[in-house]
Parts: structure tokens; C-alpha cells; sequence
């Protein structure tokens, strides 16, 4: 079983354009403003300002998604989570918000309306979770 990371951003939610450059950033692992910006502008139906890409790294930065590097003049951002350690903290935070509900009936409902695949899967989540206590418990 994956554990959680260690690190975690200070703000997990993004914006469109926020989650398109660092998913541009993840394909290409350093990057600098030139490198995201020429990526969208390839779309021939995009329209981007430089410093339009400028401000978004510099906003993922701050929630603490990305580091920045400076050699000479030149900036380049690298990731601080992988794709894999993002999807498995974002997954992390919407089951946090689902069980805050805390309400049987409410929880009971959404059981009610699962089709039999997603039956299978909560099924094979409560397996691996048996299994993880009782390696726990052997410690």
C-alpha cells in the first residue's frame, strides 16, 4: 500500500490553467516560463500572455507546489509532488470531506446508488484496509 507523502503542499486546489501547467511540468520535469509558455502556444488555438505563465508559477510556488531555481538570470520551476503524490493527497482530501459528513444516513445513501463494479472496488479497498490493521497489529 502507497503512504501518503511526507510532503504536502500548503493549498492542494488548483485552477484550470494551474493544473495545466503542472501537468506540463510534470511531462518535462524543469521548466522555465519560455518552456510552459511555447507548450501552449503550440495549440494554434491558444492565446497566452508570457507574463500571464509567469504569474501562475509563481502562484503554484506559493502554494507550495513547485520550487524555483535561479541560475544566473535564468528561473526554472521543478515539482515538489509527483503526479502519483498529488493524485493519492487529492484522493486523500476528498475521503477527509466525505467521512466530515458523518452522517449514516447520508453515507448509506450514496452505498444505496453504487453499481456493482463500484460494489467490487469498495470491497477490494476494505480488504487491503483489513489487511494493513492486521499488519499493524503484528508490529
Amino acid at each position: 500500500m502507497t503512504p501518503l507523502p511526507n510532503y504536502r503542499p500548503k493549498q492542494l486546489s488548483l485552477g484550470p490553467l494551474e493544473a495545466e501547467i503542472l501537468n506540463t511540468i510534470w511531462e518535462l520535469g524543469s521548466v522555465t516560463v519560455k518552456d510552459v509558455h511555447e507548450r501552449i502556444l503550440a495549440d494554434p488555438e491558444r492565446e497566452l500572455a508570457y507574463t500571464s505563465v509567469t504569474t501562475v508559477l509563481r502562484r503554484l510556488t506559493e502554494k507550495g507546489w513547485l520550487a524555483c531555481d535561479k541560475r544566473g538570470r535564468v528561473f526554472s520551476w521543478r515539482p515538489l509532488v509527483s503526479r502519483s503524490e498529488a493524485q493519492l493527497l487529492k484522493a486523500h482530501e476528498q475521503l477527509q470531506q466525505f467521512l466530515a459528513v458523518s452522517n449514516p444516513d447520508v453515507v448509506a445513501a450514496f452505498a444505496d446508488s453504487l453499481d456493482s463494479a463500484s460494489c467490487e472496488q469498495l470491497e477490494a479497498i476494505a480488504q487491503r484496509i483489513q489487511a494493513a490493521r492486521r499488519a499493524r497489529e503484528g508490529q
